[in-house]
């Protein structure tokens, strides 16, 4: 996890300075934007346009390579007709610019992006539905098909063997379970990353590869009208959580963010199933692992926000967001099991299949 100063804490003045010498533009407005570990501007500029300046923390500043690449992949898919952000050259035709910035706590060096304003609700403020739900699974595989067809010479570089948020990696959470030290859900989190070892590891060699988002998350899928009570997706943002994964762990790191805000949580997974299914249909191992892998965000979303909490307690209530209600859901599916959850998922997504 990040460093607690390694999140950039930029002024207006600073974000101003960066906007005229890197890129030749006159902010006409800035505003903050909601962020993890990075900081995120709004900039509306006097020549026209909006935009929205990114500031990298100083840890991730330190790899390029992997931050050029998530740039590349957010053009690419751009490229091939799905709306993702794209990235503004400088004046120097660079798509990303290394600064030494002074946030208060000495000079540190920042990587520094502008890309295009997406228009756009974040799905997490609007009303859940099927409709969304089914549209948010068939994103999720068509980014994942998207990206089998992508070339870049440091691809390898998303080979994150150690990333904290990789579905493969459930058992890095061991170290951080002292978080939970007197939560009930300590001993919920063991059992689901014990129930990883034994079960998903030895079906894992069954599972298809290819490149994940790996955060499609209800904040950062934007939705615009279509229609007096219908929705189409708008925006994909945030591709810092890529790495080489496989098509199971997307939709279940979709379904686990699409259950957050929605009323009947539970239901959801079936909607996102058949959404996903409906461009790459899940082979037998990778359907019997999806209930258990949905747990296994839970758990990463649940350890990891109590564990940043520690290091930044003046961002609880950004951090804590999706941690409070996931608790709450990850103890209810763990209580109604594996069977009677992937029943209901299994027999709605065949309800579609057999409309179709």
């Amino acid at each position: 996890m990040a460093a607690r100063e390694s999140k950039p804490n930029l002024s207006h003045a600073q974000v101003s300075e960066l906007v005229r010498r890197l890129y030749g533009l006159t902010d006409s407005e800035i505003r903050p934007l909601p962020s993890y570990d990075d900081q995120n501007f709004f900039v509306a500029v006097s020549e026209g346009g909006e935009y929205v300046l990114k500031v990298m923390n100083s840890g991730e500043s330190q790899n390029p390579t992997l931050l050029e690449l998530q740039t590349h992949a957010m053009n690419f898919l751009h490229e091939k007709g799905l709306p993702a952000q794209t990235a503004i050259p400088t004046k120097t035709e660079i798509l990303m610019s290394l600064e030494e910035i002074d946030c208060g706590f000495g000079s540190q060096k920042y990587l520094v992006r502008l890309l295009t304003y997406l228009p756009g609700t974040p799905i997490a403020k609007i009303p859940s539905s099927p409709a969304i739900l089914y549209e948010v699974g068939k994103m999720a595989a068509t980014i994942d098909n998207v990206f089998q067809e992508m070339e870049h010479p440091s691809l390898s570089v998303l080979e994150r063997k150690n990333f904290i948020w990789g579905l493969a990696n459930i058992p890095l959470l061991e170290q951080y379970l002292p978080v939970l030290d007197g939560d009930p859900m300590q001993q919920v989190v063991s059992k689901v990353i014990a129930q990883f070892k034994a079960e998903v590891v030895p079906k894992m060699a069954s599972f298809r590869k290819c490149i994940n988002h790996g955060d499609f998350n209800d904040h950062n899928i934007l939705v615009v009208q279509d229609g007096p009570s219908q929705y189409k997706i708008s925006g994909i943002l945030d591709f810092g959580d890529m790495s080489s994964g496989y098509y199971i762990f997307e939709l279940a790191i979709a379904t686990m963010y699409m259950m957050i805000e929605s009323p009947s949580p539970v239901d959801v997974g079936g909607h996102v199933l058949a959404g996903y299914e409906s461009v790459f249909p899940l082979n037998e191992a990778e359907r019997d692992c999806l209930f258990l892998l949905v747990l296994c965000r839970f758990s990463q979303s649940l350890v990891l926000a109590r564990y940043s909490v520690l290091q930044q307690p003046e961002n609880e209530e950004y951090l804590m967001i999706t941690s409070r209600t996931g608790m709450k859901h990850l103890n209810r599916l763990w209580e109604l099991g594996k069977q009677e959850v992937e029943r209901m998922w299994f027999q709605c997504a065949k309800t579609y299949r057999d409309q179709h």
